[in-house]
């Protein structure tokens, strides 16, 4: 059976195939796009997906759509599928079942506790459920106002963020900060298993600072210490997570807190659970992938577990199609004709001191770089940090890149956990190593690793191994290919705009090389 899944028509929509049994592509509609759809069918990541599997429109026997559907969507939608594909039946999933279902069956459990939490829509901002051989089950669910991720929102918009944007500011703003307004959040979230915010800390009537009311703006005073606010937010939201998740051998995580890396940390180190589980789609773009594979499980009922595999499900591009993009730009580069010539110059950019943009194979599923839309620097580059955020990224000091190293060797230099494989989680260096890695450093030795496995990456496995050969460090800085708050490049079009548009030194796009 052929299945396609859509995820979030209201916004953050992505696109989910599943053909011949396997998984074959996931991604999200802005990347494809470049730009977001609302309240449309993503067109462009539907097209993309058959494309990739090899399909026409009449080959989809399923498509499995997560709610909630738009009310502009609500009188065309059916008409439209049926038109654009004729021999499909329609299945409908709640949206927190969509959320669910993206995170137990993508992890390696055969039971879990699996909660799921997000800012809000159709009262609903949460629930819990029972995962196991015979499907999931929905033991409660939390109802808005009283959600943590809207608490989250709010808070953003009070320290100058954008809201529904910037929330992952908010989360590395609060590494290491003062911790003297943990009570006062925890005042407004309540100590109670499920939370039940004290209503008085907000004004209906406010439209900006958050909806704050002035009962909490005195209490943080007029000169907003912006870090220690973040600081009491990220706090008293992982207390409020670790007791909503109770105990439990295993643990799934999805919706959009489930992108808090700070938070799964704080899961993993709880000492609650032997094992936690995040997918690196979490947010509502993850919906798609949750609808698919709650369509194989629950639907058609196969027992077979799907194979996820490294989140690298996006489309790539060929040499010729790479060659045509940068000749029809008039640009000069230089062709690589193996992989070991590929790896050999970018190893000698980075060890030169170089910042290199690497694309390379299929593109991400989910907002995190995992080695194939990356922006690499040496962590021997005493200016990384400068170059990468000031003149690269254009962003604050605060918000760090990750470390990449090989999966078997990270053990030497970092504790991590296996969430590290996605960038999901955060790790602490090891004493021995902390200078080495102080520009990376969130706060005390705190630092974003991803874990690379030969088997999910073996380009940039490869790519690691030879700058530790050459360098005797076996780790790359690695930050997303993108710019401006746009999405992950996708095609050599937008990783030629982003180089040109940037201080990057050095752009390996496929087997062609690109320089300033």
């Amino acid at each position: 059976m052929n299945i396609l899944g859509i995820g979030t028509l209201g916004g953050d929509s992505a696109t989910a195939l599943i053909a011949g049994g396997k998984l074959v592509a996931a991604m999200e509609e802005a990347k494809i796009a470049r730009r977001a759809r609302r309240n449309e069918l993503p067109s462009e990541s539907i097209d993309a997906c058959l494309t990739i599997g090899g399909l026409e429109p009449k080959d989809i026997d399923i498509i499995a759509i997560a709610r909630p559907v738009p009310d502009a969507l609500a009188g065309t939608l059916n008409l439209k599928l049926r038109e654009r594909f004729p021999n499909a039946h329609m299945a409908l999933l709640d949206h927190h079942e969509a959320h669910a279902a993206s995170a137990f069956y993508a992890s390696p459990f055969e039971e879990a506790k699996v909660l799921t939490l997000d800012r809000g829509g159709d009262l609903r901002c949460g629930a819990c459920w029972s995962g196991s051989a015979s499907g999931l089950d929905l033991e409660e669910e939390f109802y808005y106002p009283d959600s943590l991720a809207d608490l989250y929102t709010r808070v953003t918009e009070l320290l100058g963020f954008q809201p529904d944007s910037d929330e992952h500011k908010t989360q590395w703003l609060s590494a290491g900060a003062d911790a003297r307004f943990i009570p006062l959040f925890e005042q407004i979230t309540g100590t109670d298993v499920t939370p039940r915010f004290d209503r008085s800390f907000f004004d209906p009537g406010r439209l900006t600072q958050g909806g704050f009311s002035r009962k909490f703006l005195d209490e943080i005073g007029p000169a907003i210490d912006t870090p220690a606010v973040a600081r009491g937010l990220q706090a008293a939201v992982e207390r409020a997570v670790v007791r909503l998740a109770g105990t439990a051998r295993n643990l799934c995580i999805a919706g959009g807190l489930g992108f808090n890396a700070l938070l799964i940390a704080a899961l993993e180190n709880s000492g609650l659970f032997e094992n936690v589980f995040v997918q690196p789609a979490a947010g509502n773009a993850g919906t798609a992938l949750g609808a698919v594979l709650h369509t194989w499980h629950e639907v058609l009922h196969n027992k077979t577990r799907i194979d996820t595999g490294a989140y690298l499900l996006g489309p790539e591009y060929s040499a010729e199609q790479i060659k045509l993009v940068l000749e029809n730009c008039k640009l000069h580069f230089h062709y690589l004709l193996t992989d070991d010539e590929l790896v050999s110059t970018a190893v000698e950019q980075l060890i030169d001191n170089k910042i290199i943009a690497w694309m390379q194979g299929r593109m991400e599923f989910g907002p995190r770089a995992l080695g194939n839309r990356s922006i690499l620097a040496s962590p021997l580059n005493a200016y990384s940090t400068e170059n990468l955020n000031r003149y690269i990224k254009h962003r604050e000091s605060f918000r760090k890149f990750a470390a990449s190293v090989p999966a078997e060797l990270a053990a030497e230099y970092f504790e991590t956990g296996p969430n590290s494989r996605t960038l999901a989680s955060v790790a602490r260096v090891k004493p021995a190593h902390r200078q080495t890695f102080a520009a990376a450093l969130l706060g005390g030795d705190l630092i974003r690793v991803h874990t690379v496995r030969r088997d999910d990456n073996p380009l940039y496995w490869n790519l690691l191994h030879a700058a530790g050969k050459s360098s005797g460090l076996p780790v790359l800085y690695n930050t997303s290919f993108n710019l401006f708050g746009e999405p992950l490049v996708c095609s050599p079009r937008d990783a030629v705009r982003s180089f040109f548009s940037s201080g990057i030194d050095a752009l390996f796009v496929g087997s062609f090389l690109l320089q300033k």
